[in-house]
Formats: C-alpha cells, structure tokens, sequence
C-alpha cells in the first residue's frame, strides 16, 4: 500500500490531474476534501475527457479543454474501499471481482489512509515467486498455463 498519495480536490483542472498521474507515475488519483476521500480520477477518465488524436488540432484543443473542465466533472464517485485492517485476500479478492486498479485505503469516517494498487500485487507476487524459485532445486520451474485465446469476433458469435 502507498501511504504517501497525491491527491487531488475537485476544483482542479484535469491538466494538473494529467500532471500529477504523468510526474508521480500514477494510473489513479483520490479526489479529497477535508482528507475525506469523495472521489477518484483514473487515466481512463483523462482519456474520455481528451480530444482525439485523430484531429488534426487535438493538442491544441485538448490543452484547453483540459485547462477549462474540472476533476468533479469526471471523477467516480461510487467507490469500493477497504478499511486498513483487511487482509490482503480480502483486498486481492475484491480487486479480482470487481476488476479495480485500485482501492482506496480509508478509516471509517472516509479518511484516505493509502491506495493498494494492482503495481502493489504484482510486487508482491514477484517477491514471493523470487523466494520460492530461489528454494527449488535448480532446473526444476513451474508451467505457466496460458489460457486458449479467443479472437474477440467468436467470442461475440456465442
């Protein structure tokens, strides 16, 4: 979990939220008021909110259109969190079914404690597939199954 979270308030631009995901590497930014989580501005939103790069003015418009249009225009707002003494099957879980990128860490009264981000479990996973392959014997690996593929057009035929 990241404790230290840039954060976002709804009177913000989406040029700084674009800022704020681009210099700190995040894919998802809360939106507080009072340290009270009450919303949250992912990349998808910036990307719905953007002019299409297949216009041949986009950088120009999408520049101002960023400039005048505010995080509490495109934040959700209906949010999954967990408080921060679920466990992390509880958190994983919920992230799984849910198919989040994210969950905000929060105390009862909605105060933002921290975000648990996919990038988190992946860490996670890696360090413990590193120990357990460094336990093995040498030359011994696990198969990774890798599902039949679907083309996208057969799957709609069903």
């Amino acid at each position: 979990m990241t404790r230290e979270v840039a954060v976002l308030h709804m009177e913000h631009n989406l040029a700084l939220a674009e800022w704020g995901m681009r210099e700190f590497r995040f894919r998802h930014l809360p939106v507080v008021e009072a340290n009270k989580l009450i919303g949250l501005v992912s990349e998808r939103d910036l990307l719905r909110a953007s002019v299409s790069t297949l216009n041949s003015d986009h950088a120009l418009l999408d520049d101002n259109l960023k400039r005048n249009f505010f995080v509490c225009e495109v934040m959700t707002t209906e949010l999954t969190t967990v408080r921060p003494d679920a466990t992390l099957v509880e958190a994983a879980r919920l992230m799984r079914d849910r198919k989040l990128g994210c969950l905000p860490v929060t105390e009862e009264d909605g105060s933002l404690v921290g975000m648990l981000t996919q990038s988190d479990f992946v860490a996670l996973a890696a360090e413990v597939l590193e120990e357990r392959e460094g336990s093995h014997v040498s030359g011994t690996r696990a198969a990774i199954e890798v599902p039949r593929r679907v083309p996208l057009r057969e799957a709609k035929q069903k």
